[in-house]
């Protein structure tokens, strides 16, 4: 998430009630999570199991728990609770705006496009040309949509993100201050749901088709002309690369990337990266030709202890 305009590393501490180390001036341009974090940004890490991930990425401002040595051309902001300050900047540059028609004012709709009854667009929505957009269809703030794309009844595009923190009182929600991005000829199927970035984006590139009730997590990117059954649930921060094939029931954890032109049987279940080219199945999943010896060898198992019975009783 980029700010309106440059803030100073002083002006952002104020705001947030923080200590700082480095210059008053130092520049702050945006903030964002660690995997799409870029010079200007501010990045939170509130365990020192990641801290020198986080002090070491591209990231220039890092919002951490500890006074720890501040590399080289970096600042720090120091908080007691990185988790907490983060969401109050969220909240600060990307406040929830409530709204009472079902069509924002500010939403810019393309021409061409049909858009059926009982939908809501809400504010900064932009939808491209000649798309149709079906009943009790929900779009969320920010969300962009590209030319020629269908979305059909009861998808919600931009829920918040999956993402809580487990305190004594309950789970404190990190808050989602991104988008939803959908690029030209992308046809949604009903019931789906895919998740806006915390900061960044969730995107969906040109040319992918996805089935009925479908589940997209944050900051996940699908490639261009992926197809994606339904029943599909691809968690946070993952990369489906393009022209991947994904059939019904499979089950993707969250900061992985599947290869290029992969294929994923149905009701598999995604705990790794996987290669592009290939074609997988099963829990977890595997290329077609180990998963099969994998149930080869399982069968033999019954034979096997026969025979061992059989030389014990010898």
């Amino acid at each position: 998430m980029k700010f309106p305009r440059q803030f100073s590393l002083k002006e952002i501490a104020n705001l947030i009630g923080t200590k700082y180390v480095g210059s008053d001036d130092f520049p702050v341009l945006g903030m964002n999570e660690i995997h799409v974090v870029e010079p200007g940004d501010i990045v939170f890490v509130d365990h020192p199991k990641y801290y020198d991930k986080a002090l070491q990425s591209a990231a220039t401002i890092v919002l951490i728990n500890k006074e720890v040595e501040c590399p080289e051309g970096k600042a720090l902001l120091i908080s007691d609770d990185p988790f907490r300050d983060f969401n109050k900047l969220t909240l600060h540059f990307k406040p929830f705006k409530s709204s009472n028609i079902s069509m924002a004012e500010d939403a810019k709709i393309g021409e061409g496009t049909i858009i059926q009854p009982n939908c809501f667009i809400g504010h900064n929505v932009a939808i491209g040309k000649n798309c149709v957009i079906h009943s009790n269809v929900s779009i969320y703030d920010d969300t962009v949509i590209g030319d020629n794309v269908i979305i059909h009844a009861n998808t919600v595009l931009g829920g918040s993100a999956f993402y809580y923190k487990k305190r004594p009182e309950g789970f404190d929600q990190l808050l989602s201050g991104g988008r939803v991005v959908i690029e030209d000829h992308v046809d949604i199927g009903a019931g789906c749901t895919i998740d806006k970035g915390v900061t960044g984006d969730t995107t969906i590139k040109k040319g992918t088709k996805i089935d009925n009730q479908v589940q997209i997590g944050h900051d996940t990117v699908i490639g261009e002309k992926c197809l994606i059954a339904s029943h599909v649930g691809i968690a946070g921060c993952t990369i489906v690369e393009d022209e991947v094939t994904i059939w019904g029931q499979v089950g993707i954890t969250s900061g992985v990337t599947i290869g290029q032109k992969a294929v994923i049987s149905a009701k598999s279940g995604v705990s790794k990266s996987l290669e592009g080219n290939k074609r997988y199945f099963g829990i977890p999943a595997d290329d077609f030709r180990s998963k099969y010896k994998e149930l080869a060898s399982i069968k033999k198992i019954p034979d096997i202890l026969e025979k061992l019975k059989d030389l014990k009783n010898k």
